[in-house]
């Protein structure tokens, strides 16, 4: 692993991300909501492995570069409306993150590793995607599960939580039930695991 490189690359993906006009405040200081997205989602991933490959470590700091530049408001209503911003924001986070990685330096079979882990190919079969996987999963439980409790109908939220448990892994799931839960969470959860899937 390329340690100057690496922080190269993160210092780069940090600094496209700052440009985010979301800002959150974090310990009395102000960072863009992208910024620090991408740094929990990279202490998630050397949380759950310890010894990560350098692919995954990039894709971890570029998995939503830039996000906000392509806003939901942009698509339809509804499921394939959704779908399809989610297709094009990989693609769109996919190319952003290969452009900063050409400027760094790496070559072309890095490239194409931390492509195919943004756009999320082969998850059940790559140990790196499903790491990437699992980290996702447990910042959406941590950070956004209860404001979307609050703005989402129980059967809805009950198959959210099926489809969010499907995506990881068992080591995944486990790191998700020592998770400290809201009383709404904590029993969201539990009506999802008991519900038949």
């Amino acid at each position: 692993m390329d340690g100057r490189k690496l922080a190269a690359a993160f210092c780069k993906f940090d600094a496209a991300n700052d440009q985010d006009p979301r800002k959150i405040t974090v310990d009395g200081e102000e960072q863009s909501h992208e910024t620090w997205y991408a740094r929990r989602l990279t202490d998630w991933v050397m949380r759950l492995d310890p010894d990560p490959s350098e692919s995954l470590l990039l894709a971890s700091r570029c998995q939503h570069i830039c996000r906000w530049q392509i806003p939901r408001s942009n698509y339809p209503e509804g499921r394939a409306g959704y779908l399809k911003w989610r297709e094009e924001l990989k693609k769109f986070h996919a190319e952003k993150a290969e452009e900063i990685l050409r400027e760094v330096g790496y070559d072309d079979e890095t490239l194409a590793q931390v492509r195919e882990l943004n756009l999320k190919k082969n998850l059940k079969n790559n140990p790196d995607c499903q790491t990437l996987e699992d980290s996702l999963c447990l910042i959406f439980l941590i950070h956004q599960f209860d404001a979307l409790i609050m703005s989402t109908d129980e059967e809805k939220m009950i198959k959210i939580v099926q489809k969010t448990w499907a995506k990881m892994s068992e080591r995944g799931q486990q790191e998700a039930l020592k998770l400290s839960y809201s009383s709404q969470a904590k029993d969201m959860i539990e009506k999802a695991l008991a519900a038949p899937h």
